[in-house]
């Protein structure tokens, strides 16, 4: 009998949601994974006790002031532990097969970019490497032959009904978004939305920010920008359309006409297992699809008058250059501030817009280049910010 080969896999924030849902893929597949290194930023004990689980070579914690507590917890284990910035990228180094980037945010910008430098597959399920330095990232990924695979639901669905070998047959991309909690509601109706109501997605359970951007349609805006640099479109090919039952995850359309979509329950596991298992698939205990349940499923138009966040992030990656990574970094001041209490729910796109005419948009040339629009971009929008709450 022949021994199934053991992929090598990576997590680059192994305790996130994606960080843990990619760890219950591989709890309940011990046969078909060896675990080399875990990251987490500030979760000592749970770093810890999930490296010894599962044998990590190495576990490495971001907050660099709490390595003393990762070393005592793993003492005896023989187990690695190292921590910062250079740990994770040290992590992103080590020899594997599969390397999940799951850092949020800009911290997971170099190390996601070490391990393309590797020429391995990498798992994609941090948006800031693509809308914030997609050139810099696809060219690294064509540089050392490395393989990227989306871990969003809506991009994974596009990836598993693209046809790559025949992409001038592709007409168009359509990202379906669920349309949040005030789909439907006029931009009037929004003045006194709270932040209670704005994270309380109807079929996702997301962290605060993801569901306000959820809210304000920015997220799906970011998908756009990350839809083209994953799949050889043009930027007027990318749509957008509401689907509110969160059933058909993404679509590719056909210069014959045919439309082909991915459909399932809103599990994130799906695509994480897919990403995992590839080119193979694997059982994941999901809810299975039941069509005449559901009974039907509708569609819509998004209202770019009532969630402009959406129409910012198109005009951005028209714009090109640094406007992503602007707009980005500004959503993410004004929605802190949102949830704060200290913004309205229909300012956060108005201090996007703002900052996005004070800056320059001048592409970066290097992930150096990145971080210092980031922080300018942070700084402008804080500025204007105090400027609207004053």
């Amino acid at each position: 009998m022949v021994r199934e080969q053991h992929k090598r896999l990576t997590v680059l924030g192994a305790t996130g949601s994606i960080g843990q849902s990619t760890l219950d893929i591989v709890r309940r597949n011990p046969n078909k994974f060896d675990v080399i290194a875990l990251t987490a930023y500030s979760r000592v004990e749970e770093l810890a006790a999930l490296a010894i689980e599962f044998a990590a070579e190495l576990a490495v914690i971001g907050d660099a002031t709490l390595l003393p507590d990762l070393k005592a917890a793993l003492s005896g284990t023989g187990i690695e532990s190292h921590a910062g910035e250079a740990g994770l990228i040290e992590a992103a180094e080590r020899e594997t097969d599969v390397v999940m980037a799951a850092i949020v945010g800009a911290a997971g910008l170099r190390p996601t970019m070490a391990a393309v430098r590797q020429g391995v597959t990498v798992a994609l399920a941090n948006k800031e490497c693509l809308v914030c330095a997609g050139d810099l990232l696809m060219d690294e990924v064509k540089m050392h032959g490395a393989t990227l695979l989306p871990v969003d639901s809506e991009h994974n669905a596009i990836f598993q009904v693209f046809d790559f070998d025949r992409a001038r047959g592709v007409e168009k991309v359509i990202l379906t978004a669920s349309g949040g909690p005030f789909r439907g509601r006029s931009r009037d109706s929004l003045l006194n939305v709270t932040p209670q109501q704005a994270v309380a997605h109807p079929n996702w359970d997301m962290g605060a920010k993801i569901s306000v951007d959820s809210a304000t349609m920015m997220n799906k805006g970011l998908e756009v920008i990350e839809a083209y640099h994953l799949f050889p479109v043009e930027k007027a090919q990318i749509d957008v359309l509401v689907h509110p039952q969160s059933v058909i995850h993404s679509m590719v359309e056909y210069a014959d006409g045919s439309v082909l979509a991915q459909l399932g329950s809103p599990d994130m596991r799906t695509p994480i297992a897919y990403s995992l298992a590839w080119p193979e698939r694997m059982h994941v205990p999901v809810k299975r699809l039941s069509l005449s349940e559901i009974g039907s499923l509708t569609f819509e138009e998004p209202d770019l008058d009532a969630f402009r966040c959406l129409h910012l992030a198109k005009e951005a990656l028209m714009n090109g250059g640094s406007a992503p990574a602007i707009l980005n970094a500004s959503n993410e001041v004004a929605v802190e501030a949102f949830l704060a209490g200290r913004l309205r729910f229909v300012d956060i796109a108005a201090v996007v817009s703002d900052t996005l005419s004070a800056c320059d948009i001048k592409a970066p040339q290097s992930l150096s280049n990145v971080f210092e629009i980031d922080k300018m971009a942070r700084r402008e929008a804080a500025r204007w910010l105090g400027v609207r709450t004053q």
